[in-house]
């Protein structure tokens, strides 16, 4: 009986090994589809009339087609949030043509100097909501920004 016990043990020490060193991190595969998290916007506040307003965004795309060099082309909408007015703007391709690889990376929005939607105010304030589109059509997730308070 004696020699039996540490036999299990072992037994049993080596069939857990086995199973642990089986068992591996199972990675999810990175969608085709682009995704992208707002990261921060500035100046906040911002002047009316006087300060250009920076939005960063984080995106990642599984297959490498964000981006265009057609300048006609528009790939990412910004709503703001007082009017439903929509800015579009072109990111340049980030791949080149043909490739399917995962990219990410940061992009920076720059808006022109804002106004009031209504000028009886001393002040408004808005958030902006954005997406990109890949050139397989494909439509990302739509982000909001905090929100921007604009002042005289």
């Amino acid at each position: 009986m004696k020699k039996t016990i540490p036999f299990l043990v072992y037994s049993f020490s080596l069939l857990l090994l086995t199973a642990v060193s089986g068992c591996k991190k199972e990675e999810l595969p990175i969608s085709e589809t682009p995704a992208i998290k707002f990261l921060s916007i500035s100046p906040n506040p911002a002047v009316k009339y006087q300060d250009e307003v920076s939005i960063e965004i984080e995106y990642t795309d599984g297959d490498g087609d964000l981006g265009e060099n057609t300048p006609d082309v528009k790939n990412l909408f910004v709503t703001d949030s007082r009017n439903n007015v929509v800015s579009a703007f072109r990111i340049n391709q980030l791949a080149p043509t043909g490739s399917s690889i995962i990219i990410t990376g940061t992009l920076k929005i720059t808006l022109t100097p804002q106004g009031f939607v209504d000028d009886n105010n001393t002040s408004e304030t808005t958030t902006f909501s954005i997406y990109v589109t890949d050139r397989a059509g494909h439509q990302s997730n739509t982000v909001q920004t905090a929100a921007l308070t604009i002042q005289e």
